[in-house]
């Protein structure tokens, strides 16, 4: 059920500028000097060229380095190469073919002494290239003409046509006439789709969702479907799943495959992806429409993965490199469209909409059981309401007499007494004068 409306919400622009990633080849850090997207971006007839570079991540590894040289094709040349039908993981092999490992700028090559010189491309860099088959032949032709040549059948495979930007030994973008071709690059030795899924993810604390996705035959052929193209798995933690176990045994069939397709994303993101955006993102659950999705929110080192109902921490990763990701996450995610029930309750229409501290803006009311209890008028209301069952304030036990307190009425206990003895004085005082005046 992988989507058909395009691989993801969020992630059909990658973050070409400059993601951190793991290692650096040897060859120098960030320093954000340059970004090859945003160079490519000046030029419409690279946009596809462009694009692969940011799907296939060799952009990020691009900007990451202090010196290179990018040779770039057209829009033509990529779409003869798109129409081999080849997969995404070969298709970055022969893009790092383009990425030459050193500075060279029009004056460079049209300089080249002795007629010709070898060059180490990303491709070599990789590790999937064996021997010589990721050095290219750089050869300064008669005619002021510049050509590429790949693999060893030693004929040009594309001609220097012109510069497109040079940052001076920082960074080279120059148009090449056609794609380099080297038959490695297209058939890599080790295919991806020969990984053991679920015995990398019984490495280390989610093989009890390894085990159910092995168990689920329709779901576990989707997820092995698209490792060869980019896949990125989201694996719970044994004792998260495990819990959830019982809940998951009672969906149908249909709903099963749909849950465990939640936790697969039809696109490699290496960590530092998920780190550098924030935003909505598709599942291999997805079905064409806006369903089955989640987001991805990170704050600092620390992302989490939000649906409607749950919130989820990547705690680890097991494998993150090209094409594949697995990472652990501390709990399950929990899809609405399987869980409906589960969703917090709307707010009625007519109440107040909560602060953001989570509190009503109307003062707690008093009920007519505790109208006699001391209530202060600015008394926020919970929204959560843990704190009704506590008992109210009471009056200050240290204004009134130990003796008194018994007497639910005892503010009038102690005023009526006080009344009757001033009367009883006044009004002997009265009796005493009426004496003198009429004695007896």
């Amino acid at each position: 059920m992988s989507g058909d409306g395009g691989p993801l919400v969020l992630w059909r622009q990658r973050c070409g500028g400059g993601c951190e990633m793991g290692g650096d080849g040897g060859n120098g850090v960030a320093t954000q000097a340059h970004n090859i997207t945003t160079i490519l971006s000046n030029f419409p007839e690279f946009t596809t060229f462009s694009q692969y570079l940011a799907l296939t991540d060799l952009a990020s590894e691009i900007n990451r380095r202090e010196t290179i040289t990018v040779c770039t094709v057209n829009n033509a040349a990529m779409s003869d190469l798109l129409r081999k039908g080849l997969s995404l993981y070969a298709i970055k092999n022969i893009l790092s073919l383009h990425v030459i490992l050193d500075y060279y700028s029009a004056k460079k090559l049209h300089q080249i002494t002795n007629g010709s010189v070898q060059a180490a491309t990303m491709f070599q860099a990789s590790g999937s290239a064996t021997g010589s088959s990721g050095i290219i032949n750089i050869t300064n032709l008669k005619g002021g003409k510049v050509g590429f040549e790949a693999g060893d059948d030693s004929e040009i495979d594309a001609y220097f046509v012109k510069s497109v930007e040079e940052i001076p030994y920082k960074i080279a973008v120059v148009q090449i006439s056609g794609i380099l071709v080297a038959r490695e690059a297209e058939a890599p030795a080790a295919q991806p789709s020969q990984m053991n899924l679920t015995a990398l993810m019984s490495a280390r604390g989610c093989s009890v969702f390894g085990d159910t996705l092995l168990r689920d035959p329709n779901a576990n052929k989707t997820f092995l479907e698209n490792v060869v193209g980019g896949l990125s798995i989201f694996c719970p933690l044994d004792n998260a799943f495990k819990a959830f176990l019982p809940k998951f045994n009672n969906l149908s069939a249909g709903d099963k495959d749909s849950m465990l397709e939640y936790h697969g994303v039809p696109v490699y993101m290496s960590f530092s992806m998920l780190k550098s955006n924030n935003g909505v993102i598709n599942t291999l659950a997805t079905d064409g429409g806006n369903n089955y999705l989640f987001s991805v929110q990170n704050d600092g080192n620390q992302v989490t993965l939000k649906t409607k109902i749950v919130t989820a921490r990547i705690m680890g990763k097991l494998i993150d490199r090209q094409p594949l990701a697995i990472f652990i996450i501390d709990k399950v995610l929990l899809p609405p469209e399987l869980f409906k029930s589960a969703l917090p309750d709307p707010a009625p229409a007519n109440s107040p909409a909560p602060s953001p501290m989570g509190y009503s803006e109307s003062p707690l009311a008093p009920s007519p059981e505790s109208s006699r209890k001391h209530i202060s008028p600015s008394a926020p209301e919970m929204k959560d309401f843990t704190t009704m069952d506590s008992p109210a304030d009471s009056p200050d036990d240290e204004d009134y007499p130990a003796d008194m307190l018994t007497n639910e009425n005892v503010g009038l206990g102690m005023k009526g007494g006080r009344c009757v003895t001033i009367l009883s004085f006044s009004l002997l005082i009265g009796f005493l004068q009426l004496a003198l005046i009429f004695p007896l």
